[in-house]
């Protein structure tokens, strides 16, 4: 299979995504690239070298310009790890340099991943200054017991206070992130954790079943979870109430409420765009054309996982990066369908085509049998699952490999 059009990248949006990639503790559940602090007390905070990394950072970024192509950046992700480790100073100065480096779209989408147990009201204030205007909450759940066999760093009320806390200090956009299918959970203690959310003044929720894992600590010692019955009875519940709260569920595990809107830097890897990536781990993908270095297409890389490898790149020259693969033709559409087909709404046949450089007609083998078969919509210029195909997405999915 070959591209038939020509890529153009300035048609494609780019955000960015900054990773921080320290916590207080790993969480059992936990695979993201995260590695916890010699001991959870205010001298492993003073002692980190955040002043270092974030130094890495602006480099990173610096060794990156190539790859804007005379874009805006239209959003920015901050995670982790935890994010709200960072001193907010330290943020200052990073966002000083990027907005030096890069031009930043006026409205620009800037979310921050806080953990309610390293969080206070002063750090919401300062962050709301820097630009950042989106919070990103790791409630997880508001049930104590479950909280700590999970082995979050915070109670309920730390919990209810940072949704609260960030309110009161402006952020008007405040997603709470809740899991689901936990260790003796029933739809009963499920649906009190949306409530609670809903009632401190969430506007988007992300709600998502706990999946236990290889290389964690679940993995190798699982805990009791819940069957497949109360599973369904979960979802359903849930499902049902997040409705009648007016939440509308435009993304597999995403939820916006009728005052915020869809997270503008998840659809945008939903939508196949690009995104630049700094930090120990970060990945990022990025459209070429008439590059200096590189062929034209899609390409995904990656950066040293360990912060001390991410470091030790400085101060000399930027930070490692550990692959750079271009993307094979065959396996644009996957890749494309992969994430277009967890919204509700799906992609459009014309982002398709200049976001993979494929024609829609070069998927038709795959695409007619899934409309047929009542999992996608019939429509020329939509690439949308059914209420059926939106339940049953991993086989849309696969359908593409």
């Amino acid at each position: 299979m070959n591209p038939l059009l020509e890529l153009q990248p300035k048609r494609i949006p780019l955000s960015l995504y900054i990773h921080i990639p320290w916590c207080i503790k790993k969480c059992p559940y936990c695979d993201f690239n995260s590695h916890a602090l010699p001991s959870p007390d205010q001298n492993a905070l003073l002692s980190a070298p955040f002043a270092d990394y974030v130094d890495a950072l602006i480099a990173d970024a610096q060794s990156q310009l190539s790859f804007v192509q005379d874009r805006q950046i239209e959003s920015v992700f901050i995670g982790g790890g935890t994010p709200s480790l960072l001193p907010a100073e330290q943020f200052k100065r990073l966002f000083d340099a990027l907005r030096e480096l890069y031009d930043f779209r006026p409205d620009c989408e800037i979310t921050l991943e806080v953990n309610p147990g390293t969080i206070e009201h002063s750090p919401f204030e300062a962050y709301r200054h820097i630009g950042i205007n989106r919070a990103s909450i790791g409630v997880q759940t508001f049930d104590d017991k479950v909280l700590q066999t999970l082995g979050r760093v915070h109670n309920p009320m730390q919990a209810m206070n940072a949704i609260k806390q960030a309110r009161q200090a402006g952020f008007e956009r405040v997603n709470v992130d809740l899991m689901h299918g936990l260790p003796n959970q029933d739809a009963n203690m499920a649906i009190h954790d949306l409530k609670t959310a809903v009632q401190m003044g969430a506007t988007h929720i992300s709600w998502y079943q706990l999946t236990i894992e290889p290389n964690t600590a679940f993995y190798r010692s699982p805990p009791a979870l819940p069957d497949d019955e109360v599973l369904e009875s979960i979802e359903e519940a849930g499902r049902c109430y997040l409705l009648e709260q007016g939440f509308n569920n435009y993304e597999v595990s995403a939820w916006v409420g009728a005052n915020d809107r869809p997270c503008h830097h998840n659809m945008n890897y939903w939508q196949f765009g690009d995104y630049l990536a700094i930090g120990a781990g970060a990945h990022g993908k990025i459209t070429l054309y008439n590059h200096t270095e590189h062929a034209d297409g899609i390409y995904r890389f990656s950066k040293s996982r360990l912060p001390k490898d991410y470091l030790n790149f400085m101060p000399s020259y930027a930070p490692k990066m550990v692959s750079f693969e271009k993307v094979s033709e065959d396996s644009l559409p996957f890749e494309f369908m992969m994430n277009a087909l967890r919204l509700r709404h799906g992609a459009t046949t014309q982002m398709f085509e200049e976001r993979t450089g494929l024609l829609v007609s070069s998927i038709d083998n795959e695409l007619l049998p899934l409309q047929h078969e009542g999992f996608m919509v019939h429509d020329a210029t939509l690439l949308s699952p059914t209420n059926m195909g939106f339940r049953y997405v991993n086989h849309l999915v696969r359908s593409f490999l």
